[in-house]
This record gives structure tokens, C-alpha cells and sequence, in this order.
């Protein structure tokens, strides 16, 4: 079912935009999503926004398995980003990701050194140096960036993100729009498909300008044809 590569790949979204107005507070929110599989539901997720002293914020993520699933393989991930807003844009500062599974432990701690320009890079115990240019996003912080930047949307958008060591590029396209039942009620959605022309995966999100442009579905399709579904549950502003 590879929870974990779908927690990394859902809701991969979009720093080419990520002014944000002055006056505004981020929509602190905490979201809940049920994950489906060939049918099946195989684990649940809580996301949360909220601010964290004067000036901070924090993004986090969590993750079980759950049912037939959780009795094979028992996932328990973990993400939490950590960020300010200097001069009207979005800057991570920290970034975590814990995954308990057994043998199969992972560990990751990125540290954003603004000052220093270089991304300190741990994963499980490997140290790695990047260079850190002004528009990079963690894997998790993206995804706020994204319910900001699709208010100013036109066809496409793009990210540089942390992932796995490397600095990658993430473009997405706008599709059609869709109305669309969920737990919420019925919503119109804003569609976006991430463009990639090197591999067979696919990865397809709805989000509702109504929820700020919070995510309700996310669809990934993995190299060997299976499709993960996050459907959003509850939602609670805070």
C-alpha cells in the first residue's frame, strides 16, 4: 500500500508566488482525511495550522494505518514544518519527518540557515549540505503555499522543494474545474495535475476556494498503476 511514499507524494502540489498580504493571518485549521486503496480504507491523517509564539508558525501532519492494513504493515508518520513570514513571504526554518515502522524506521531533520544561505540535510543519521536560494519550500510547507498561491492561479505553478536530499522542481497544471460531494457538502473545486514527463506516476488535487483553498481530494497513482485517495473528512478552524 506504501503509506509512507504517498504521505511524501499526496497533496505534492506547487516559490514562484509566495507573497503573502501583510495584514492577513494564516487560516489556522486542523483537517482530518481518510485514505483509500483498491477499495479499502488504510489509514487516517490530522493536518494543523497554527502559530507558534510572536512570529512563528507551525504546519504538521499525522499519519496511522489502519484496519487489515495496520495488522501487516503498522505505520505511524509524522511531518512538522516550522516557519515565519519576513518581508511578506513564507520561509521554513525546520523541518521534521519521523516514520515508525518497524526495521524500516525513518528520520529526517532539515534546518533552513537563512543567514548562511545552506540547507543542513539529516536522514537517518546521513548529513548532507545544500545550497538554500530565497523561494524553497520543505515538503509539507509547499502545501500552505499552495491554498495561498491558487488564489492567483492562471495554468501553471511551480515549487522548489526539499526531498530526499535534492532540490526538486514540482510543476502543476490547472484543469477543469468540478463540483464535487464530500463529507463538508457539495463544493466547488479548483483541479490541478502535477506535470511529469519522466515516469508513469500521476498525482491529481481538488481544492475548494469556499475552504480557502484547502485540499478535500488528493489522488496518487504510483510507477506500477496503484492509486492512493485522501478524502477530507472534518475540518475545524481555529
Amino acid at each position: 500500500m506504501h503509506i509512507s511514499k504517498f504521505i511524501y507524494c499526496a497533496f505534492l502540489a506547487l516559490a514562484v508566488n509566495m507573497t503573502v498580504a501583510e495584514e492577513e493571518e494564516p487560516p489556522f485549521f486542523k483537517a482530518t482525511y481518510k485514505l483509500f486503496s483498491s477499495g479499502l480504507e488504510i489509514a487516517q491523517m490530522e493536518r494543523k495550522l497554527h502559530k507558534e509564539g510572536e512570529e512563528g508558525y507551525i504546519y504538521s501532519s499525522i499519519t496511522d494505518t489502519v484496519g487489515l492494513v495496520a495488522m501487516f504493515h503498522k505505520d505511524h508518520i509524522v511531518e512538522v514544518s516550522q516557519w515565519k513570514i519576513v518581508d511578506n513571504h513564507i520561509r521554513p526554518l525546520h523541518y521534521t519527518y519521523i516514520r515508525d515502522r518497524g526495521e524500516k524506521n525513518r528520520r529526517i531533520n532539515i534546518d533552513f540557515d537563512w543567514d548562511n544561505k545552506i540547507i543542513n540535510n539529516v536522514v537517518n543519521e546521513k548529513y548532507r549540505q545544500m545550497p538554500l536560494q530565497a523561494g524553497m519550500l520543505d515538503k509539507l510547507l509547499y502545501q500552505y503555499a499552495l491554498m495561498r498561491d491558487l488564489r492567483n492561479i492562471q495554468t501553471e505553478i511551480a515549487y522548489e522543494v526539499t526531498d530526499g536530499g535534492k532540490i526538486k522542481k514540482y510543476n502543476f497544471a490547472k484543469m477543469e474545474d468540478e463540483i464535487m460531494q464530500t463529507t463538508l457538502g457539495l463544493l466547488h473545486t479548483v483541479k490541478l495535475q502535477k506535470i511529469k514527463h519522466d515516469d508513469k506516476s500521476r498525482l491529481i488535487i481538488w481544492a475548494a476556494p469556499s475552504l480557502k483553498y484547502l485540499p478535500v481530494k488528493v489522488e496518487s497513482t504510483d510507477e506500477d498503476g496503484r492509486t492512493t485517495t485522501a478524502l477530507i473528512q472534518t475540518l475545524t478552524w481555529l
